[in-house]
């Protein structure tokens, strides 16, 4: 049984153009279909986050519009209240990427807030791509991979193809006049190369060890990715 690290956002809001504070977090989801089929696997999960803070969960994403009807969120919402490793996280700064055979981020509006900016989670994204394990991330998470700047300043994923949530879906969401920045874009202007899909249609970009998908829809399919990686 291996241990996969999983790096969540510690931030319940996101500020926006006006700065407002949008209620948001973790996407359901994107936390528990990868985590579901990782434990089914045999593996062991550990999550970590900014300070070590509880990783709040954004409401939304447990609303019956966004999970298929009312019978699938609140199986999404049981199984989310299932996962006792979101309550004992351990502070990123005290990761040790030796420990782990992969690292998965979970997207949500969360990391556009904190993880965009966090040396420490961009530290490890540079390890864990140099290290050639496998590293799984999606939707909004995408956003951490700004912060993995190598010491001359250049982005360590600049280059790299990616899949993330796009201009498209933002726009859909009602965000993309509201955002201080829209991840799509941040993303091109550091060097790291979008592979824009449909929006809301499952899109898993897969380059060397890393795997990447677009929005919600793109965690389950990037989970079976990520175990085939591991083998």
């Amino acid at each position: 049984m291996s241990k996969i690290l999983f790096v969540l956002t510690g931030s319940d809001h996101w500020t926006l153009a006006d700065g407002t504070k949008h209620p948001t977090g973790f996407w359901a989801e994107e936390a528990v279909a990868p985590y579901e089929a990782f434990k089914a696997a045999g593996h062991e999960v550990v999550v970590a986050t900014p300070g070590g803070v509880v990783p709040p969960v954004d409401q939304g994403s447990l609303a019956a519009e966004f999970n298929g009807g009312q019978e699938n969120a609140d199986r999404t919402a049981a199984a989310l209240a299932a996962i006792s490793e979101l309550r004992l996280p351990l502070r990123l700064t005290d990761v040790d990427l030796d420990d782990y055979a992969a690292v998965f981020y979970p997207g949500g509006h969360g990391p556009m807030e904190d993880l965009a900016a966090d040396p420490d989670s961009g530290r490890l994204l540079t390890l864990a791509l140099e290290s050639g394990k496998p590293l799984g991330v999606v939707c909004h998470a995408s956003a951490a991979l700004l912060a993995a700047t190598r010491a001359d300043g250049t982005n360590a994923f600049a280059g790299s193809r990616v899949a993330a949530f796009t201009n498209a879906e933002e726009t859909q969401a009602g965000f993309a006049d509201k955002a201080a920045w829209l991840l799509q874009d941040r993303l091109t202007e550091a060097g790291v190369q979008v592979q824009v899909g449909e929006p809301w249609v499952p899109n898993v970009v897969i380059e060397r060890n890393l795997v990447t998908g677009q929005n919600p829809a793109s965690a389950a399919p990037l989970a079976v990715e990520l175990l085939k990686k591991l083998g």
